[in-house]
């Protein structure tokens, strides 16, 4: 049951807020002043507070800031008979969830406090170095206040139906954000359904999104449903919808504005019920203006719009993101590691991050296959040559530093072991990239489908 602390001078107000959150099943605290609220925040622990502005000896958003320093996963609401926009501003900028204004409806209060418990258990799945029990499947990760607020907009937006677009650089999360506003949505008992629009041919895109009839085009010897068919009432994932085709774009917005698409080759109009969250790391505005997005289409999706920050603008993330990462592969490489050196830490918040969290990742389980200690030290990332590899201008400087790395010593066996990493990484990413379909992974690589097969079986 979710504990949530009211505090307000009025004795009323709060027995009246007290009285509505309790029908809803909340555990509700009270307190009269800023002094015994700190207090009970200290020893009750609550997930949200619900406070005023004006209050005597210690004033509201003084009790803010306090709470912030102390317990900054703790979501607070203020509250205030006077609409001052100052207030408001200030009360946001120290980290409040929102702001309501005296007297409000009950349903706002109730909408605002669903939010900030939503946001409140998004914070839950942080992961540091001394809290990790076990590694359950990919979660958003990370402190900072660019992810808190981040965590703070997915809670707010995953309960609506309104269509999200993700922005970010490439690795910087947006999957990962995407399945968080599902899984926090009324509708995570439907189906998720994560398309890249970039992996996919265009024609092969179509029938992937819309299906097709038989006989629609050649080999096509059955009928398929397509994917906005399949998962009616869930939510569906366009990634790197900036690389779109207009034609598909067309289609995308006629599903957006009434729900109705038809099948390739079929004249039968199907309804669907789905949210559409989309992603990309392009600029669309500058793509609308040169006419490679559709204007329509962009309003349609840009109603909420969450920007996730680069890694190398919430550095401070990395300690977090690094423990994660260590249990993570800790499991899949049958290792051990209990931790990483403060020396190896400083070392990886010095490196630029062009590739943002995943390029951490795969720095941590390349780092874990060359460690052979407890703790993963400077030295195993050293052997990955990371500032000089990550800071390359071209594919030539990092194929020479490569070279250079591998021949170091004279030792020509280590060459070879590189190479081969090199080839399982880029097979794994085209295994990515194309959601495991090996006829397209095979085109990427430029291979055939049988050397794809043998080389995935070498794994």
């Amino acid at each position: 049951m979710n504990k949530i602390l009211v505090v307000d001078d009025q004795k009323t107000v709060c027995y009246s807020i007290q009285r509505l959150l309790q029908s809803e099943g909340y555990d509700v605290l009270t307190a009269s002043n800023g002094t015994d609220a700190l207090s009970i925040i200290n020893h009750k622990k609550p997930d949200l507070v619900i406070m005023d502005v004006r209050m005597p000896e210690m004033d509201g958003l003084e009790v803010l800031g306090k709470i912030k320093e102390s317990h900054p996963d703790v979501q607070v609401i203020m509250m205030t008979a006077f609409s001052t926009t100052e207030k408001a501003i200030q009360a946001m900028k120290l980290g409040a969830y929102d702001y309501l204004t005296k007297p409000f409806d009950n349903n706002g209060l109730l909408i605002r406090v669903n939010g900030a418990i939503k946001a409140r258990d998004l914070m839950k799945e942080v992961v540091t170095l001394d809290e990790i029990e076990d590694y359950e499947g990919e979660r958003i990760v990370g402190k900072s206040p660019a992810m808190l607020n981040i965590y703070k907009q997915i809670g707010k937006v995953a309960p609506t139906d309104a269509t999200v677009l993700i922005r970010g650089e490439s690795g910087a999360g947006k999957e990962l954000a995407a399945r968080a506003i599902y899984h926090y949505s009324k509708r995570s008992a439907k189906p998720f359904l994560a398309i890249n629009c970039a992996a996919i041919p265009e024609h092969l895109l179509e029938s992937e999104l819309f299906g097709y009839e038989r006989g629609a085009f050649t080999g096509a010897d059955f009928k398929k449903i397509g994917k906005f068919e399949q998962c009616s009432g869930g939510t569906v994932f366009l990634d790197e919808i900036g690389d779109m085709s207009l034609g598909l774009q067309a289609k995308i917005l006629r599903i957006l504005q009434d729900g109705a698409f038809e099948r390739l080759g079929g004249s039968e109009t199907i309804k669907t019920d789905v949210r559409i969250v989309a992603a990309t790391n392009k600029h669309l505005e500058d793509m609308v203006k040169e006419g490679l997005f559709r204007e329509d289409l962009y309003y349609r999706l840009n109603v909420v719009s969450i920007s996730l920050p680069p890694l190398r603008e919430r550095k401070e993330d990395i300690k977090e993101l690094a423990a994660y990462f260590i249990k993570k592969f800790n499991r899949k490489l049958g290792k051990n590691i209990k931790g990483i050196t403060q020396e190896a830490l400083e070392g990886l918040k010095e490196h630029s991050w062009t590739g943002n969290v995943r390029e951490l990742e795969n720095t941590i389980q390349k780092a874990m296959v060359f460690c052979n200690s407890d703790y993963l030290s400077i030295e195993c990332c050293e052997n990955l040559n990371l500032q000089k590899i990550g800071s390359c201008a071209s594919v030539e400087d990092a194929i020479e530093n490569l070279v250079n790395l591998a021949f170091k010593d004279g030792c020509h066996e280590r060459f070879q072991d590189m190479m081969s990493m090199i080839e399982k990484g880029m097979v794994k990413r085209a295994m990515e990239l194309t959601k495991g379909n090996q006829v397209h992974a095979a085109k990427l690589l430029g291979i055939s489908r049988n050397t794809l097969r043998k080389k995935l079986g070498e794994e």
